[in-house]
């Protein structure tokens, strides 16, 4: 299957209910969920919360973003590598 095929295949397969999600009414207030759909370069697929709209009863909209706790501390991580780094070469230097 050539990767136009693929990806053809793939389009016809994601409607709205796989970027949007079902309506969810909490009150006066009704929200929809959002995914965020990618593509990888290995042909897979990526879904990921993106978060939520929320529409009041007086039709006003507010996005409400999914916080990922994951990459928070991921990038935490990255950090705590780059300063390791940094003072180990400076303590290198040093001698």
């Amino acid at each position: 299957m050539a990767d136009n095929d693929i990806v053809a295949a793939l389009a016809d397969r994601l409607g709205k209910n796989q970027v949007f999600g079902e309506p969810v009414q909490q009150g006066d207030t009704t929200l929809l969920p959002v995914a965020s759909i990618g593509i990888g370069g290995g042909r897979g697929v990526v879904v990921r919360p993106a978060g939520a709209f929320a529409v009041s009863a007086d039709g006003s909209v507010a996005w409400h973003p999914a916080v990922s706790v994951n990459r928070i501390v991921w990038g935490g991580q990255l950090a705590l590598a780059a300063v390791l780094v940094a003072v180990a070469i400076a303590f290198r230097r040093k001698r």
